[in-house]
């Protein structure tokens, strides 16, 4: 495995008390393997991959243990680590305003990247620069690259940051929400190109992402966390065609869908826990559906629920056995009109969106016939 992750756990230190923003996670990622990490904000996604990276603040304290290609990163010091980041390992932020110096030309900036891991000249450096962008499908490159990040467009900018992330050739990328706040046209161009950078360099991706579209359509193996652990995993299509953990299944039946027009929104009700106050039991048991006295009593292992497929809850198999779990989440009518269908007649183009699971499995068959 290319990496491996047990035990790992962080903590920060407050005035108020111990964060514990990832607690007890493990997972492991092979060469070419696309992992997406789901989940709400505060679940722990991006705070366990800052820890892959090595960029958590002197406040956290770092447990478990984080193995590229069996050595160990947890604890390395600075100077130990530096060759990793940045180079074999690479991190592409969420925001790319924030990512990119304002005062520096794109051009400089890749080139500044390449130049902390190689001992090349500056032209050779600038040339491997241009040479980048038009990997990542920036047009006229030779002289988008002599452009400030303020000239670029919203998805140029991310395309340069993907640029920036990919051009010492990294065994692994970390996509941090890479497609925030663009419109779906330039996701899909983001996506695309992040796929064809694995195709090109053998690069093995995480994608934290809200977006479960985004999750359909590109990764192999989805990892749902929820209060600063993992409650389910498993393979894409299982994940969305056979849910066996309650909050996954509120985060699918969550998703807008312009083809079920007129019918309930499911939201999940309440609010994710406090990471210093963590319920007793399991952390997902105060807005869970299904719980039961046992629920509260302890929190449950990653229990196996099928090949591959893992969930931390209890009762895992009486969800399976109900015919369609998203009515756990039923609440009152949302946005329902009296009726959606003469608003379908009155639109005929109007867009409809393909069951998510549906994604998945086509994706996945197109995969295995690949191999």
């Amino acid at each position: 495995m290319m990496l491996e992750v047990t035990d790992l756990s962080v903590d920060f230190s407050t005035e108020d008390g111990v964060v514990h923003a990832v607690r007890d996670v493990s997972f492991s990622l092979g060469e070419r393997e696309v992992l997406g990490i789901v989940g709400e904000s505060g679940s722990g996604k991006s705070v366990s991959c800052m820890a892959v990276m090595g960029l958590l603040p002197k406040s956290a304290t770092v447990t478990g243990s984080i193995k590229f290609h069996g050595d160990e990163l947890v604890g390395l010091p600075y100077k130990q680590i530096r060759p990793y980041r940045g180079n074999r390992i690479a991190m592409i932020f969420q925001d790319p305003m924030t990512s990119l110096n304002p005062v520096f030309t794109v051009g400089y900036q890749l080139a500044e990247a390449y130049r902390a891991h190689h001992d090349v000249s500056k032209s050779a450096a600038w040339s491997k620069a241009v040479e980048t962008l038009a990997l990542v499908g920036i047009p006229q490159p030779s002289q988008r690259a002599s452009q400030y990040p303020h000239e670029y467009s919203g998805g140029m900018r991310q395309r340069a940051v993907i640029g920036m992330s990919i051009i010492n050739d990294p065994e692994l990328i970390i996509a941090d929400e890479p497609t925030t706040a663009l419109d779906v046209t330039v996701q899909a161009q983001i996506l695309e190109t992040l796929l064809s950078i694995r195709d090109e360099t053998n690069a093995a991706i995480i994608m934290i992402t809200h977006d479960l579209g985004v999750v359909a359509g590109m990764v192999d193996r989805v990892q749902v966390m929820y209060g600063g652990t993992i409650v389910e995993t498993g393979g894409v299509f299982d994940i969305f065609e056979t849910p066996r953990m309650p909050y996954t299944v509120g985060l699918l039946g969550s998703i807008p869908n312009p083809s079920l027009l007129g019918n309930k929104l499911t939201p999940i009700k309440g609010a994710p826990p406090s990471l210093m106050n963590l319920p007793s039991g399991c952390v997902f048991s105060p807005r869970c559906p299904l719980a039961i006295d046992e629920c509260h009593k302890g929190e449950p292992e990653l229990l196996p629920t099928g090949q591959d497929h893992s969930s931390r809850c209890i009762r895992w198999q009486h969800l399976a056995g109900i015919d369609d779990p998203r009515t756990l989440f039923d609440t009152e009518e949302i946005g329902v009109v009296e009726n959606p269908a003469a608003l379908v007649a009155e639109n005929p183009d109007l867009v409809q969106v393909e069951d998510l699971a549906e994604v998945a499995k086509r994706l996945e068959e197109q995969r295995a016939e690949e191999v």
